[in-house]
């Protein structure tokens, strides 16, 4: 696909705030919530409709600006260096998964993407709110394996459990 297809297509993408209405986000963020009492873990999402012109232009990829929000909404400043983000990025029809090194070693790129692939299940079929909250479940379950919580482990929400549109 050539850079004016693409340019055009975020030009033209469909808003984050009509797929996720504030009734929906809620219901995200209380997924977020529920998952996070299982686990010590940080589970943040965001979702954007649309990069700037001058981003698509210069050829930023949904992974790029997938580790550039990772750094901006501080995903990785845990503790235990165990956030992980869940990234839409609808003009380009992408799901990114971007998890702080305390992951390296404990989740393949295949279990990683079989998230992702659930999510496009739910999204292919019109289903943008499922999709997600499908997703952060099965996040959900896969830190909980990796970082349970114990316990007299004190709830330490370490970033908010609301979602980002950007």
């Amino acid at each position: 696909m050539g850079r004016l297809q693409r340019l055009i297509r975020h030009l033209f993408a469909p808003s984050s705030r009509r797929r996720f209405p504030a009734d929906s986000l809620q219901r995200i963020t209380r997924a977020i919530a529920d998952g996070e009492r299982r686990h010590r873990g940080e589970i943040c999402f965001a979702v954007e409709s649309a990069l700037a012109p001058g981003l698509v232009w210069r050829g930023v990829d949904a992974r790029a600006e997938a580790l550039d929000v990772f750094a901006r909404l501080r995903v990785w400043d845990t503790a235990a260096n165990n956030g992980v983000l869940l990234y839409l990025l609808l003009a380009d029809h992408r799901i990114e998964i971007v998890a702080d090194r305390g992951f390296d070693g404990r989740v393949s790129e295949e279990q990683w993407r079989g998230v992702c692939q659930l999510i496009e299940n739910r999204l292919r079929a019109g289903e943008p709110e499922a999709a997600v909250v499908a997703g952060i479940e099965a996040l959900s379950d896969m830190v909980a394996r990796h970082f349970p919580r114990e316990d007299g482990d004190i709830d330490a929400n370490e970033l908010p459990d609301d979602p980002h549109l950007l």
